[in-house]
């Protein structure tokens, strides 16, 4: 009879004896999952999983596809569509965790299924498993996030950054260039050069919001390393000698959204025993900063590089370098489907625009939805594209996608400092206060007020915008209950006028001298910040496909007279004898942003109009007018006065607003306020106007009076051609489209050709 030694675990035994089910793993409650390996993709990979601060692998034995479903969901994809046994993405390295998994296939993670239990394996990593999953996210993933976990033991690389070692690079308000430093544990650390690759700097620049690296002259930082070497006196030399100074390796392919997805090797293998960079120096990088980062003095780039970054756009979002995607195809702007999204695609739409690598890649129309086509789906990037169009795709439509599915980006943007340089003083809240701006005052910076006369939204846009803080709901004017900072309170700042896109109001237009009309105090201006905003757009089509005359008697006009929807010559004619000509035709106006529409003034304020027996909450909503091509108003803009409501809401949305019975108004995220072509002022009064060719104009919001994350698309032209006795619309298009682009534009050369 044999005898076991003492140690030896005796549930082990019984476990190799069949004595005893297959455990559960101990639950984990934050276990994670990553898919990796040679021709792995989001969604698919070697299978690992992270235990005890250590990544390792699954065997395949008894692996079947209830097992890769269970796997999928807990990564956030819909289901599993197949699994890969022998190794098929590549052999991994250190422990396999897990052996023998049996799943029902109704867990919601990995670790509810039965094993062998952790490490307990007879496989080798020849036997690794891999998955397959179903592309599309399951419904309420929301978006793809940087993971920067790095084992072991849940030690973290949480950020980079540039130490500058020229003088040049010091003055520099943008460090492009300089050595490497990781925080790891909270510390900072340098990287050593050996094995140091442009895939690693392209990451590493990536995360700094640069798109891309360039060369660097290594000998003469060597020369500067050896001299500093040499220097018996030098801090450097002495903290050189220890490991705790450096990050050993680093090895990056070039596509990751993060240093903390390469692999990354803190100390040798040995640990203590070896030095972590012999003979080696820190490593350099140098970055190439995207066009709207540049010093003005800086040489543009060439134009086909322009035109590649014009084929792309983010739109809605709060912050620079994050909106939903929009592709330019067929002269017509879409989105992306957000099948198949995810951050390699991500990061090659940020870097075609000018930004780093993607920080979250979003789904599910969270930035808004947009109307028009969706143009792409499935898009399948390797992550060294030059634009999203040299990625794999599908037209959107082959795949029943819809607006709510619009895929949108979080971009690495570079900290330029503007964030340091604007503060808020005396809100109730840190989203509103006074404004407060450092600003160079003889050579010393000093913080102070800004002027508030001309400020308006676009002002207040950029305010926010810089403080990080999304979005203006108001530009407040008057701010004397809100007490600014002690000493803060000259005007530094005035004549500020910004087109809402500057990434600080330093670099908005304003007064050499500062000259503010009532001074400084209680009229200093001031925010109130959001970080979702309404966006009003109208539909195009709807108002080509609509619009007719119609020769209306006086008789019939007596309330739209009284509203000021005629032109001025109505006022001299015989009423009610005689009529009017209108061009009349119906509107949609689309509420695609993140939050409701809502009037800028309480009920309290609102005007009840007898004629129409409602109350009008903005007496001007939009603008209608008839331009000469050259611009010249001919027909008078009916400044329409509406109530706003819901008229319709996409199938299982609820309508909020109704302007009957005194309710609320507004226009709900997703609904639409409808204006039928045979209402009252629906129209133009085109009784004086001659025939000819024209451009028919509607302005959403002209005053800019409710604060949307989007001004550009508030306007719609349509080509008009009118004989006399009929009028035809055409080429509809909203100021953001393809086309509004190409006319500002070709204006634009026409008015260089003047200036020459």
């Amino acid at each position: 009879m044999w005898s076991l030694p003492a140690a030896f675990p005796l549930p082990l035994l019984l476990l190799m004896l069949g004595q005893i089910p297959p455990s559960r793993p101990q639950s984990l409650s934050t276990m994670k999952l990553r898919l990796v390996g040679p021709g792995s993709r989001p969604e698919e990979g070697r299978l690992e999983v992270l235990h005890q601060g250590q990544w390792g692998t699954v065997c395949d034995d008894d692996f079947a596809l209830q097992e890769a479903t269970v796997a999928c969901r807990q990564l956030g994809f819909e289901a599993a569509l197949t699994w890969a046994h022998s190794a098929k993405y590549g052999p991994g390295e250190g422990p396999i965790w897990l052996d023998n998994v049996h799943c029902v296939g109704t867990e919601s993670s990995l670790d509810q299924c039965r094993s062998n239990g952790w490490g307990v394996s007879d496989c080798s990593h020849s036997e690794d498993v891999g998955v397959v999953c179903h592309p599309q996210r399951q419904r309420g993933y929301l978006s793809e996030r940087v993971s920067n976990a790095l084992g072991p033991q849940g030690r973290r690389l949480e950020e980079v950054r540039l130490k500058p070692i020229l003088a040049s690079a010091k003055r520099q308000s943008l460090v492009t260039e300089g050595a490497v430093e990781v925080k790891y544990e909270g510390h900072w650390r340098q990287v050593c050069d050996q094995g140091w690759t442009r895939n690693n700097s392209r990451v590493v620049c990536g995360m700094l919001g640069f798109p891309s690296e360039a060369p660097v002259v290594s000998h003469y930082y060597r020369k500067v390393w050896n001299s500093k070497m040499k220097d018996p006196k030098s801090r450097l030399k002495s903290l050189t000698k220890k490991n705790s100074f450096w990050i050993h390796r680093v090895s990056c392919l070039g596509t990751e959204p993060h240093m903390a997805n390469c692999q990354v090797q803190v100390a040798p293998a040995q640990g203590k025993l070896r030095p972590a960079c012999p003979g080696g120096m820190h490593a350099v990088v140098s970055c190439v900063a995207g066009p709207r980062f540049r010093p003005l003095k800086a040489k543009p780039g060439h134009k086909e590089s322009w035109a590649e970054e014009t084929r792309v756009r983010l739109r809605s979002g709060a912050q620079v370098g994050e909106g939903r995607v929009e592709v330019l195809m067929n002269r017509q702007w879409g989105t992306v489907c957000d099948h198949g999204w995810n951050l390699i695609s991500a990061s090659v739409v940020c870097r075609q625009l000018g930004f780093g690598s993607a920080r979250e890649a979003l789904f599910g129309a969270q930035l808004g939805q947009a109307l028009g086509p969706i143009h792409l789906s499935e898009v399948r990037c390797g992550g060294h594209e030059r634009t999203l169009s040299d990625c794999s795709s599908l037209e959107g439509s082959q795949n029943g996608c819809q607006h709510d599915n619009d895929a949108a980006v979080r971009c690495n943007i570079p900290n330029l400092g503007f964030q340091d340089q604007v503060r808020l003083a005396g809100g109730r809240s840190p989203e509103e206060g006074v404004v407060e701006v450092q600003v160079d005052v003889n050579g010393v910076q000093r913080w102070g007020a800004v002027c508030s006369d001309h400020w308006g939204l676009n002002e207040a846009m950029v305010a926010c915008r810089q403080l990080g803080l999304g979005f203006a709901n108001h530009a407040v004017k008057d701010t004397w209950y809100w007490q600014g900072t002690p000493g803060a309170g000259e005007v530094v700042m005035s004549g500020v006028h910004c087109s809402g896109t500057e990434l600080a109001l330093q670099q908005c237009q304003r007064h050499g001298p500062v000259h503010c009309s009532h001074g400084a105090g209680h009229f200093s201006a001031g925010v109130s910040c959001t970080d979702s905003a309404a966006d009003l757009v109208l539909n195009a089509q709807l108002v080509q496909e609509t619009a007719y005359l119609e020769d209306r008697p006086l008789s019939q006009l007596y309330c739209a007279h009284e509203e000021n929807c005629l032109s001025q010559s109505a006022d001299r004619m015989d009423w009610p004898y005689g009529h009017r000509r209108l061009l009349r035709f119906s509107s949609q106006i689309h509420n695609l942003g993140r939050a409701d529409f809502r009037p800028k003034t309480g009920r309290h304020s609102w005007i009840w109009h007898q004629c129409h027996r409602h109350y009008h909450s903005i007496e001007v909503f939009t603008h209608y007018d008839l331009l000469t091509l050259n611009g010249s108003k001919v027909a008078e803009g009916h400044k329409a006065s509406f109530c706003l409501e819901d008229t319709n809401c996409p199938k299982g949305m609820q309508r909020r607003y109704a302007c009957a019975n005194f309710g609320e108004q507004g226009v709900t995220v997703g609904c639409w306020d409808t204006y039928r072509h045979d209402i009252d002022c629906q129209w133009v009064d085109i009784t004086d106007v001659g025939p000819g060719d024209y451009i028919f104009q509607v302005v959403v919001n002209p005053k800019l009076e409710v604060a949307e994350s989007d001004f550009s698309n508030n306007v719609m032209r349509c080509r008009c051609k009118y004989d006399g006795q009929r009028v035809w619309l055409h080429d509809c298009h909203t100021g953001d489209s393809y086309r509004a682009n190409t006319e500002l534009s070709l204006e634009q050369e026409r008015l260089r050709n003047n200036l020459i």
